[in-house]
């Protein structure tokens, strides 16, 4: 700040000051109405990602939640994070220079990655001020991600013939190494690749055709079919192994989806259905490795889970379909229910009724006491849940009983009373066992990838296509499950068996068997 004192005499350079100190003024005000734009745009930015917000929040539970398709979630959630980033791209410029903080939500780039270094030196080694010789004091490092486009490849296999000068014996020559597709153009790990494509990025085979022809390399819809069909039937027998792996474990979860199916003879599609048998025994510290088998079935016939889970003897998590009750009439299957099904019948009603209200807050602290016991042993969980949950549950059964009795039979509240009141024995059975959940959240994470992929292929050609769909999904599902790398997998995988792999040693193959990877 200036005092008198400090002023200059000379006219000539006051009139210089004056004019200096005019021109910052008026930049500063232009700069504080470039700000002052900038914040009004931001806040109408936000007004219009609030409104996404509270969208995605009135449609988070419930059975309209279930009507949206899940990629609407993530594009919405992808608006928002690019709104943000555009926003404050924006206030950026608007600022006067200032360090800038750290980004630290970039992400990590895994040590694995090949690294390729770039220098970027000065011209001189020698100094601007005396020309003295400059010595090296430190660096600056920074890392960007970048790639490589996938890149094809011919493997060319030569196999010298040999014969004998000295007699008329027939040539020899080494066996053709063993291959999944005899005589075919793909290597397993090509096959791998497609497999992985189709059934984990949910690339139908006719968009894999049209990247591959970017490469000149023209391929068939039909031929990268065949080769689907004859990898499945390679897998199958690893599918089957994996899930008679799974009926020896004490508890699994189990869910279904529709399949939509071409039928032939009827020129349009039937519904069949992907029954989803799971393990996940990580929350209560089990050894077991996580695991999912799906199985095609042409039907959702209530027979269905009896014949896939022939043999199991355990808990069995479920939602309330009813096709799973035939199990739980045997002795051999306790049928544990979802609270999470339960829930979303009072929430898309929560906002009419005070009573669906009143449940889903007790519910809420029911999932308060899960949150805190994640991860503990069963002794400990169920120990936490006697004390804590037991008395929720009980009190909010009385709440039920009386509300329904206050209630008009035909509507919905009724409708979710009654949904959770006919299923108590098996909603309740988490509270006496700590390796039950509260709900079956871990199949219904399952099921994700088989909606997605029915999204963007739209049905399977006929029945076999349900079944290699089941058993490919199977092997790919479980490896992403235990951190392995399903295209490395696979690709290993296909020419171990191609190699003739004894079918008796098919639990080596298993992947969590197999050398981790990084997905």
């Amino acid at each position: 700040m200036l005092v008198e004192a400090d002023l200059p005499d000379d006219p000539a350079v006051l009139r210089a000051m004056l004019v200096a100190v005019d021109t910052r003024l008026a930049e500063r005000d232009q700069r504080i109405a470039d700000l002052e734009g900038a914040d009004a745009d931001a806040r109408q930015e936000i007004e219009r990602l609030n409104a996404i917000i509270d969208a995605l929040q009135r449609h988070r539970f419930g059975a309209r939640s279930e009507q949206f398709d899940p990629d609407q979630f993530d594009l919405a959630f992808e608006e928002i994070s690019a709104a943000l980033s555009r926003v404050q791209a924006g206030l950026d410029a608007k600022k006067p220079d200032a360090p800038k903080a750290r980004n630290t939500n970039r992400g990590r780039l895994p040590a694995h990655l090949e690294r390729v270094e770039q220098i970027v030196d000065i011209d001189s080694k020698a100094c601007a001020c005396c020309g003295g010789a400059l010595h090296v004091i430190g660096e600056d490092i920074a890392e960007r991600l970048d790639v490589v486009p996938t890149t094809f490849r011919v493997l060319v296999t030569r196999r010298p013939r040999y014969g004998c000068r000295a007699c008329e014996a027939s040539p020899v020559q080494a066996p053709a190494p063993p291959r999944i597709v005899e005589g075919g153009l793909p290597t397993e790990a090509l096959i791998a690749h497609v497999l992985v494509s189709k059934y984990a990025d949910h690339l139908p085979l006719y968009r894999q055709t049209q990247i591959y022809a970017r490469q000149g390399i023209t391929l068939d819809r039909s031929t990268l079919a065949d080769w689907v069909g004859r990898a499945a039937w390679w897998l199958t027998p690893l599918r089957d192994h994996l899930l008679t792996d799974l009926k020896r474990s004490p508890k699994l979860f189990a869910d279904e989806t529709t399949a939509p199916v071409l039928d032939p003879g009827r020129g349009r599609t039937k519904t069949g259905q992907l029954w989803a048998y799971a393990r996940d025994d990580r929350p209560w510290g089990g050894v077991d490795p996580p695991a999912v088998a799906y199985v095609y079935a042409p039907d959702r016939k209530a027979a269905r889970p009896s014949e896939h889970l022939s043999g199991f003897t355990g808990v069995l998590q479920v939602d309330g379909y009813a096709g799973y009750n035939a199990l739980g009439r045997s002795n051999q299957v306790q049928l544990a229910y979802c609270w999470s099904h339960v829930r979303r019948g009072f929430y898309e009603i929560a906002t009419s009724r005070p009573v669906a209200a009143e449940a889903l807050v007790r519910i809420a602290q029911l999932y308060a006491v899960e949150k805190e016991i994640r991860g503990g042993s069963p002794d400990d969980r169920r120990a936490a849940r006697q004390e804590l949950s037991l008395p929720v549950v009980a009190d909010l059964r009385r709440f039920l009983e009386a509300s329904l009795a206050k209630t008009s039979k035909k509507g919905k509240l009724a409708d979710a009373i009654r949904y959770a009141l006919t299923r108590w024995t098996g909603l309740s059975r988490f509270l006496d066992d700590g390796r039950i959940e509260i709900d079956s959240n871990t199949v219904e994470r399952a099921i994700r990838p088989l909606a997605l992929n029915r999204k963007n292929a739209l049905f399977a050609g006929s029945d076999d296509g349900g079944d290699h769909w089941a058993v490919i999904a199977t092997l790919i599902e479980t490896a992403k499950l235990n951190g392995v790398n399903p295209h490395i997998w696979l690709a290993d995988t296909l020419q171990r068996l191609a190699a003739g792999h004894s079918s008796a040693e098919l639990d080596q193959l298993m992947p969590w068997n197999q050398a981790r990877a990084v997905l």
